[in-house]
């Protein structure tokens, strides 16, 4: 019986809800101006992915990777969110350029 792919699967579902988590907080902490230099490093992961010796790493490092693209893709999403009130928003935060506190 080959279970890698229960494997991968289990693997993929925990990272993609530690993303939720991650672009929650990101966006919390940081901003969602971030989001392209996020984008950048998830698909320099994915890059990395090519030179891993192996099906099983090369996949798990792909698959995180895919990851951080998609939750670069969710945090201009989770900055509407927070501003419509669906998710807290940080008073310390500085607001962006030309955008009232």
């Amino acid at each position: 019986m080959n279970l890698t792919g229960i494997g991968l699967g289990l693997f993929t579902v925990a990272v993609i809800g530690l993303g939720f988590l991650w672009v929650i907080k990101l966006e919390y902490y940081i901003g969602a101006h971030v989001a392209k230099l996020v984008g950048v490093f998830g698909l320099a992961v994915i890059l990395v992915s090519l030179f891993i010796p192996g099906f099983i790493g090369s996949a798990l490092v792909g698959i995180a990777g895919g990851t951080i693209v998609w939750g670069a893709t969710e945090l201009p999403d989770q900055e509407r969110r927070v501003a419509a009130g669906m998710f807290k928003k940080n008073p310390k935060k500085r607001p962006k350029r030309g955008e009232r506190s």
